[in-house]
């Protein structure tokens, strides 16, 4: 039996996927949620003892180490680490190579990682491809055409692409950095920031920094942040607002050139800057069905990796593919403390494959109280104009929230969507009335099962959905994390 270990390691958010070579995926795991630290760029052991068992025949790695040091050196960096593969790999696995042997070697490029991520896990037998992150070696925006070939084994042609420094997600990261956030890390709060802005100054914000919008070129390098000189008399929310609108006009841009350039009416998007799911409203008006993974960044490479070590199709059925919390979906108790106190935490069954909850790893609360909001930003200690993220029965979504373009459901909160009530609504809707939407199909998951009860006791098919964990800290993974949260914060975690 062929199983393949793909990894994403040594920059940031490490993970590990383990595909059979019936392109089932067996594991998908992120490293942050075994050591603890946030984003932990190497890869824990207990990630990996937890997968030990499979035989590893293949160990697939998500880019190739000599291209990503000629990058750093090129940006006035130090190489970061060895330049092989034997000898990267070697080094990310903190001294138990040996421990985990295997027959071949792989190693891809950077952003045929993210495409194969993208489309091996899609439904479509071909497709247009777009990679859009901050940078991926030397790429930072891809375009592919992909297909499978007579003998199901997965085809790319690149099409297009845009190498660093000119950078759309340096450009986000940028703006992060001067609304004084962390960039590579709260970019998101960025996005949610900009509802609070005033966006009528992104054609000023453009002429400023960028130099060809078709061809996403910027004038200066900013991967090294902004120039101090640049937008001194511009609160952060502004700053936040043209930014957020500069950045959907060049998606807007990329998706135009990609669907003149491939034909295709199918398309597939990965790399990081596919989490920014404000601007993922635009591609609807491009493209009529839309895939994107729901970890599109460098930690769902590892699946990438492995995709094209595979070559065929991957099963992609859910995102539950990591730690496994083992007993039933507690329905009944966690609908009981909802009914009685508004507010339940849940950790069960496999832990998400992403950044984003879904349901088994998650803080759950009744959306339609006037202070839950407050009440869980105070939970999680987060700042109080952040918003949360509906998770409602599909069949009613349309009922309740205008879905853009292209997009007839939003399983994994890929997008924003205009909540047609939102004063009734208030603990799951932004400032500027939409909400990031998370469709749950009849799927008979335990989310699924609980949304229908709790429907049926109040007449709401939605509940306020976001992860279970604090501020800083990766999203709670196993039964001691769980304990230590209920005991911490003083909210009821059910398993």
């Amino acid at each position: 039996m062929k199983h393949i270990l793909g990894i994403s390691t040594g920059f940031h958010d490490a993970a590990a996927t383990v595909l059979d070579q019936h392109g089932e995926i067996l594991f998908a795991g992120h490293s942050e949620r075994y050591s603890k630290i946030k984003f932990d760029a190497g890869l824990s052991w207990d990630m990996l003892e937890e997968i030990r068992h499979h035989d590893i025949t293949d160990i697939a790695y998500y880019e190739r180490p000599i291209w990503h040091n000629l990058q750093r050196l090129w940006s006035g960096q130090r190489p970061l680490g060895p330049w092989t593969l034997k000898g990267t790999l070697r080094q990310e696995l903190n001294g138990h190579y040996d421990r985990i042997s295997a027959k071949r070697y792989h190693q891809f490029p950077h952003h045929l990682s993210h495409a194969a991520a993208a489309f091996q896990t899609s439904t479509f037998d071909r497709a247009a491809v777009v990679v859009i992150d901050a940078i991926g070696e030397l790429d930072t925006v891809s375009i592919y055409r992909a297909w499978y070939d007579i003998n199901g084994q997965a085809q790319y042609k690149r099409v297009w692409h845009r190498r660093y420094p000119h950078s759309l997600g340096l450009f986000y990261s940028a703006i992060t950095e001067r609304v004084g956030l962390r960039p590579m890390d709260e970019e998101y709060i960025t996005m949610g920031m900009a509802a609070y802005g005033d966006a009528s100054r992104a054609e000023e914000m453009a002429q400023v920094l960028v130099s060809d919008a078709w061809n996403v070129c910027f004038r200066d390098n900013l991967h090294t942040g902004l120039d101090a000189s640049l937008f001194q008399d511009w609160t952060p929310e502004d700053l936040a607002a043209a930014a957020q609108t500069l950045t959907e006009q060049l998606v807007r841009y990329i998706m135009f050139r990609t669907s003149i350039s491939t034909g295709e009416t199918n398309v597939v998007y990965g790399g990081g800057v596919a989490l920014n799911c404000v601007a993922n409203r635009v591609l609807g008006d491009y493209f009529n069905d839309i895939w994107i993974l729901p970890n599109p960044g460098d930690a769902g490479s590892s699946l990438g990796a492995a995709a094209l070590a595979h070559g065929g199709r991957v099963h992609w059925r859910d995102a539950f593919l990591g730690h496994c919390i083992r007993g039933d979906y507690p329905v009944h108790d966690c609908l009981q403390h909802l009914l009685a106190h508004g507010i339940v935490g849940v950790a069960s069954g496999r832990a998400e494959f992403g950044p984003r909850a879904l349901g088994n790893r998650s803080l759950l609360a009744d959306p339609r109280g006037s202070n839950i909001r407050d009440r869980v930003n105070d939970i999680k200690r987060r700042q109080r104009f952040r918003p949360f993220a509906p998770a409602i029965l599909a069949e009613y979504c349309g009922d309740y929230f205008d879905m853009p373009r292209g997009w007839t459901n939003s399983d994994y909160m890929q997008v924003t969507a205009r909540c047609r009530d939102p004063e009734a609504f208030p603990a799951i809707c932004h400032v500027d009335g939409t909400s990031r939407v998370q469709t749950v199909q009849k799927d008979g998951s335990g989310l699924r099962r609980l949304l229908e009860a709790w429907h049926a006791a109040t007449g709401c098919p939605m509940l306020l959905n976001t992860s279970l964990n604090i501020r800083g800290e990766p999203m709670v993974n196993d039964r001691a994390d769980a304990d230590r949260f209920q005991q911490l914060y003083g909210v009821t975690v059910c398993s």
